[in-house]
């Protein structure tokens, strides 16, 4: 019952986040406008959901996850925004980046209804996806679609970190299913 649980919170939460959004983006090829709204948007997200998971798990495991997630997103966002004011850029919001906004506010709101072990496992398992999902969305539509050298450039160097996270992630979700 447990398991179910879980995977119905992370098919919800993933259901109303990303999956749709990209699929939205992979197939109109975003503007370089839209790919600073729409990095804004998936890096505002972890972040929102990393600062809730700092308030309400009680897991180390989490907690320096979590932590993680709100120093290195709120970073790339800062590179996002220094890179988009020096070229003259204005984040133009977007299906994706509105999809994505929508999605991250669903998110929080199904997070927020759990507590303990379910919340733990919830959020570790929608920040398996959600990374797998950006990941995919870097490789296939946001690095293929940039035309500026320097956002390209910002795509492909933020990449390797959130392949970190992934990695993390899928670390931390192991060591709870471990502790069931």
């Amino acid at each position: 019952m447990k398991a179910a649980n879980v995977l119905l919170s992370a098919a919800f939460a993933l259901g109303t986040t990303l999956a749709p959004a990209l699929a939205q983006a992979q197939s109109q090829g975003p503007t370089d406008p839209q790919i600073a709204a729409i990095v804004v948007a998936a890096n505002q997200a972890d972040i929102d959901a990393g600062k809730l998971a700092e308030s309400k798990t009680h897991s180390k495991d989490i907690q320096a996850f979590a932590q993680r997630m709100v120093t290195d997103h709120t970073s790339v966002n800062q590179a996002a925004v220094n890179l988009v004011q020096k070229l003259g850029v204005t984040p133009q919001s977007n299906p994706t980046s509105d999809s994505l906004k929508q999605g991250s506010e669903a998110n929080i709101a199904h997070l927020k209804s759990l507590q303990g072990a379910q919340f733990d496992h919830a959020y570790i398992d929608h920040e398996v996806t959600y990374h797998e999902q950006v990941i995919d969305a870097l490789d296939k539509t946001l690095i293929p679609s940039a035309q500026n050298a320097e956002l390209k450039a910002l795509l492909v160097k933020v990449r390797p970190a959130f392949v970190a996270h992934l990695d993390h992630a899928k670390h931390v979700q192991a060591m709870l299913a471990k502790a069931q």
